[in-house]
């Protein structure tokens, strides 16, 4: 397996056709994205150039770039009905991007259909990515149940994304990156650990953004937890995007060096200077190379 981002985002032709064909959040209005909870967000073209993507990922020495669908901008959280046409215009337009990219389908958490999951699967995807904010507690896990047995039937893995950040409008544009994608990230690792590895306990799992930093807070779990080691599953990961050495050091110190995979974020992110985040040439070796072969295919390199 050659190295490996295995978070960015690219909006093909037919998924901004479908956003730009709505009136109500989430739509594109040329391009500029509304949302619900979020100001405006003007949105560069060229960030979603396929053919200068593809550049920017040769130059970073990437053999593949996984995309998903942004969660944030709420499709999954719509009415089936509503749902549907985007996730598949999402699904169209990804399974025939050009190398070296790859993708994570999606799915509706609302109206939970796990025959159309299987179905867009079948496309070639390399696993299902869900917002974190239906992950968050028991409920979230019984509602998404069946999309997590498919996923373990197939030998497939769940890639956690932040959701929807309602609420957010009026503060700083910053305000739902670094506070409620945060919080979700961390409400996520904790019910994971508490709802969904008792329910599936074959699933293999990455979060995005170190689990906002939730593994961190291991010595607390100690204390305050349920007695057991909060770093000991060998198929849970998370990834990189936003953060840099200081961070994904200590997330190494509490997870060890095989739990942590690259991701970018970009178009929204840049991926790190340092492969290795200033830990060596083994660290970086197992976070584009290792890690993700295991992530994805439950095999050591």
């Amino acid at each position: 397996m050659t190295n490996c981002d295995v978070h960015q985002h690219l909006w093909t032709p037919s998924l901004v056709t479908a956003l730009r064909s709505r009136r109500e959040p989430p739509f594109l209005d040329g391009w500029t994205l509304f949302l619900d909870g979020e100001p405006p967000y003007e949105i560069p073209p060229a960030d979603h150039d396929i053919a200068r993507r593809a550049d920017l990922a040769a130059t970073d020495g990437l053999g593949r770039a996984l995309v998903s669908l942004s969660s944030p901008i709420g499709v999954e959280w719509l009415p089936g009905a509503e749902a549907r046409p985007l996730l598949d215009a999402y699904h169209e337009g990804s399974a025939t991007l050009p190398e070296p990219f790859g993708a994570w389908a999606a799915a509706c958490v609302r109206d939970v259909d796990a025959k159309a999951t299987a179905q867009d699967l079948d496309a070639g995807f390399v696993g299902l990515q869900l917002p974190a904010n239906a992950l968050a507690d028991a409920a979230g896990y019984t509602r998404c149940a069946p999309l997590l047995d498919l996923l373990e039937e197939r030998d497939l893995p769940l890639f956690v994304h932040p959701g929807p950040a309602p609420g957010g409008a009026e503060g700083p544009g910053w305000w739902p990156a670094m506070v409620p994608y945060v919080q979700q990230m961390h409400s996520a690792w904790f019910a994971f650990r508490a709802y969904g590895r008792p329910r599936h306990p074959r699933l293999r799992i990455c979060f995005a953004l170190l689990a906002g930093l939730a593994p961190l807070h291991g010595e607390r779990f100690a204390a305050r937890g349920d007695g057991s080691d909060a770093a000991g599953d060998p198929d849970v990961f998370v990834e990189t995007s936003s953060y840099g050495p200081t961070a994904v050091e200590a997330v190494v110190r509490a997870l060890g060096v095989h739990a942590v995979v690259q991701g970018s974020d970009r178009p929204y992110a840049e991926p790190p200077q340092q492969p290795g985040f200033g830990l060596g040439g083994a660290a970086a070796y197992a976070f584009r190379i290792t890690n993700p072969r295991r992530l994805l295919t439950g095999k050591a390199d």
